[in-house]
């Protein structure tokens, strides 16, 4: 499996991020052990979580998942094998709104070093942007936190394009980190936004996309043909908004596509995204094995022409 460098840094990953918002939720410590180890055998070694993931799961604080990632990390004993992303910024039970204060971020920082239990972030992310925060205030915070060698990079998620852009002009500017990627929602359905606004900044500015929601929920996976379907997930009520003439358009394609290859529908979405451009690793969570094996089926198979051109036009907006 090819390794691809993550944008302007000297990161190289394989081209899929773990998104670990289900450690805590859908999968229990045991259960995220053992689908970590799986990733890891097939070859790859980028995760993506949140110093706030789970914390919309009754009885959350969300702190689970940088917890769980941390106890699988300090056990295998293969941190220098990990390319490992965390947020800082967004929505917690205790703060109702996104909050990049450097007070804030020079706490936080260490809260997550002591749950991943590891003494550096190799990505450090801006959650949500908070729009009563300079984005210098927050830039001069990463800047003290790679200085000090906690943080390697920088990146931002959701962000306006006018914040973004003010945020890396404002790091010419003052001499202060830049963010290296963009961790958009971004799919086969969710489309209009990130390529109307967000991915010209990102070709401007060479970011690197790890778009998050690759899979729509699952709902690019064909798990969800109907509305009697909704049931089979804990995501079911977020499914609900798919399962209409476009959506069903979409799952159309993707079964053209998925008997072509022989590979399933999850594959030929990720694989669809793998082919746009900025877009350097998405991001897609497994609740089991073969969930995985989707991941090696999209990095692996060639699209042709004609499958991109099918799979883009049935998704048009």
């Amino acid at each position: 499996m090819k390794s691809v460098q993550l944008g302007n840094t000297d990161l190289q990953i394989k081209p899929i991020f773990f998104g670990g918002n289900v450690f805590g939720w859908t999968l229990n410590e045991e259960e995220s052990f053992k689908i970590l180890d799986a990733f890891l055998d097939r070859g790859f070694n980028a995760i993506d979580t949140s110093n706030n993931y789970s914390h919309w799961v009754p009885g959350n604080v969300g702190t689970e998942s940088e917890k769980i990632i941390g106890n699988w990390l300090k056990s295998r004993g293969k941190r220098d094998q990990i390319v490992l992303a965390t947020k800082v910024g967004g929505r917690n039970i205790v703060q109702d709104k996104p909050n990049t204060t450097k007070a804030h971020i020079l706490k936080e920082i260490d809260d997550s070093l002591t749950r991943l239990q590891t003494d550096y972030i190799d990505l450090y992310q801006t959650h949500y942007d908070d729009v009563n925060t300079p984005v210098e205030e927050t830039l001069s915070a990463y800047n003290q936190l790679i200085k000090e060698g906690k943080v390697r990079f920088i990146g931002a998620s959701n962000f306006s394009s006018e914040r973004l852009i003010e945020s890396l002009e404002k790091s010419n500017l003052y001499n202060l980190p830049q963010y290296k990627t963009l961790q958009p929602e971004y799919n086969l359905y969710d489309r209009q936004h990130f390529e109307e606004f967000l991915q010209p900044v990102a070709e401007k500015y060479n970011l690197a996309v790890i778009p998050y929601y690759s899979l729509a929920s699952g709902f690019l996976s064909g798990k969800y043909k109907g509305e009697e379907d909704l049931q089979k997930s804990l995501r079911g009520d977020g499914i609900k908004k798919y399962l209409n003439e476009r959506g069903y358009r979409i799952l159309d394609a993707l079964n053209t596509v998925s008997n072509q290859h022989n590979i399933s529908y999850s594959a030929v979405a990720l694989a669809w995204l793998l082919e746009q451009k900025t877009i350097v690793a998405p991001i897609a969570s497994a609740t089991k094995e073969q969930h995985i094996d989707a991941f090696v089926e999209a990095v692996n198979v060639q699209l042709s022409h004609d499958d991109i051109k099918l799979l883009t036009e049935a998704s048009d907006y």
